[in-house]
């Protein structure tokens, strides 16, 4: 028992024991890590001082050498603002010593001014002193003095300005002719269409003079039921292997007269018969005018049509005016017009979209009232054409005024299409009738040896005797020619008179 109570007692001091030698060793340790903990701690702080301490030390620096360069620039500054101050106060030297010159000349030209105005001002007082007197001792005044003088002038100088006046103004034509025909000889140069010559009957040919008898038809049945269904006549008479159709609408004839023979080449000839051909004929004519008119479209480059005005532009190929094509005119003034405006300027597309439809009323003008102008007008309204292109063409005729200068190219190529000789079958008479009586009016003077109308009768020259009139009595004659031509005839445009006199000495020797 005692033994245990000892072992318990040496156990309880060995474990006080032990636990006190843990403490210390515990605690020995302790500080040994602790030692070493703020021995590093001392170290770090060491080396952040001499950090800092080198920072300051680059700080110090870097100021000092921003400082320096900052008294540098400012140094620079003043020397250039002292430059700038130098430079400015020379300038104001400069300009207050401008100043005064400019001063200075005020002055002298001011007292200058004043001493011409009087000047000035003593001319003006002798000069009035000086007409008063003239007109005390010339008894007029000075208009009636300058009127004197311009009146006698005038009449010295009469026949000299005469002279002078009249080749200025010859000159002036002869320039602005030869450049008008200039521009419109390289127009129609650059077009030349045939011209294909319509009446107002068409000939239907037989091959037997048998057919005659059918066509009539019993009791004339076959001839009243094709003349019922196209609206024409037609005449049956002796003439041998052929009958004629009148109508005053071409498309009608033609239709009658491709009925006739497709009936003739078919050989029966029956009212039935008649109707179906009508018919059929109906429909090729309608098929060539929009052949046709699509053929004049694409031949004058004119886009943009509605068909049906297309259409209405076809039945100008079978329509005539005064035996000219009504269709190949239109396209000839188309030519016509785009050449011309490009010639001077103006705008080709404009003139020549004009010049095609100028004449499109004339397409129904037996079935509507109206100028053709005027139908035209209206045909291009309804199909939505630009009113620059009505405008243009409406004057054509002067029937409305010229609104722009495409519209008076329209209108010289509508003259120069319809005009010129063998274009329509009665203007060849009247243009060889207006050359003669050209040179019937120049040969009515006294002194002319003979005359001669050149250039399709736009002039005329005439050759005098020069033994009876002299080069002044030449220029009076030409004058007086013109005068004559001017109130007989009448004529398209303009009609030069050339007067010539041509003084011929002949001697031999032998």
């Amino acid at each position: 028992m005692e033994i245990n109570l000892v072992l318990v007692l040496i156990g309880v001091i060995a474990l006080a024991i032990g636990s006190v030698l843990g403490y210390f060793a515990r605690q020995t340790i302790a500080k040994k890590q602790f030692g070493t903990a703020e021995a590093k701690l001392e170290k770090m702080m060491e080396e952040a001082k001499r950090e800092a301490k080198d920072t300051v030390i680059r700080a110090k620096d870097k100021a000092i050498q921003v400082q320096e360069e900052a008294k540098r620039e400012q140094k620079e500054r003043e020397q250039q603002i002292i430059k700038m101050e130098d430079r400015l106060e020379r300038r104001e030297q400069t300009l207050e010593d401008k100043t005064q010159d400019l001063e200075k000349k005020y002055v002298e030209l001011t007292e200058k001014a004043k001493k011409v105005k009087e000047i000035k001002e003593q001319l003006e007082q002798l000069q009035a002193k000086r007409i008063v007197e003239l007109e005390r001792v010339a008894k007029l005044t000075q208009e009636e003095a300058k009127l004197e003088l311009l009146a006698q002038t005038e009449k010295d100088q009469q026949e000299f300005l005469l002279k002078q006046i009249e080749k200025l103004e010859q000159e002036g034509k002869e320039e602005l002719e030869k450049r008008a025909k200039n521009i419109l000889v390289l127009a129609m140069q650059r077009y030349g269409a045939s011209q294909a010559a319509e009446i107002t009957t068409s000939s239907v040919n037989l091959p037997s003079d048998d057919l005659k008898g059918r066509i009539i038809g019993k009791e004339g049945r076959n001839i009243k039921a094709l003349e019922k269904l196209t609206g024409v006549e037609v005449i049956v008479d002796d003439t041998p292997g052929a009958i004629v159709i009148s109508a005053f609408d071409p498309i009608r004839r033609q239709i009658a007269k491709i009925a006739l023979e497709k009936l003739m080449s078919d050989g029966r000839i029956q009212p039935a018969r008649i109707e179906d051909a009508v018919e059929k004929a109906k429909e090729e004519i309608a098929e060539k005018i929009q052949q046709a008119g699509e053929a004049a479209a694409y031949d004058t480059s004119v886009t943009g049509l509605d068909p049906k005005l297309v259409k209405i532009l076809g039945r100008l190929s079978f329509r005539t005016s005064y035996g000219q094509n009504v269709l190949l005119h239109s396209v000839e003034v188309a030519h016509l017009s785009a050449a011309i405006a490009a010639e001077i300027g103006a705008d080709v597309a404009l003139a020549k979209k004009a010049g095609l439809l100028h004449d499109i009323g004339k397409a129904i003008t037996h079935e509507v009232q109206g100028s053709h102008v005027e139908i035209g007008k209206m045909i291009l309204q309804k199909f939505n054409i630009s009113e620059d292109v009505i405008k243009t063409m409406q004057a054509h005729h002067e029937e409305h005024p010229y609104e722009s200068v495409e519209s008076i190219v329209v209108q010289v190529a509508d003259q120069i299409s319809g005009a010129r000789p063998g274009a329509r079958k009665d203007t060849l008479e009247a243009y060889l009738k207006r050359l003669e009586e050209l040179e019937k009016v120049a040969n009515s003077f006294e002194g002319i040896e003979k005359s001669y109308a050149i250039q399709a009768g736009r002039e005329i020259r005439i050759f005098v005797q020069p033994e009876k009139m002299d080069d002044l009595q030449a220029k009076k004659v030409a004058r007086q020619i013109a005068d004559k031509i001017q109130q007989e005839l009448d004529y398209p445009g303009e009609i030069k008179v050339t007067v010539i006199r041509e003084m011929r000495t002949v001697e031999y020797a032998r």
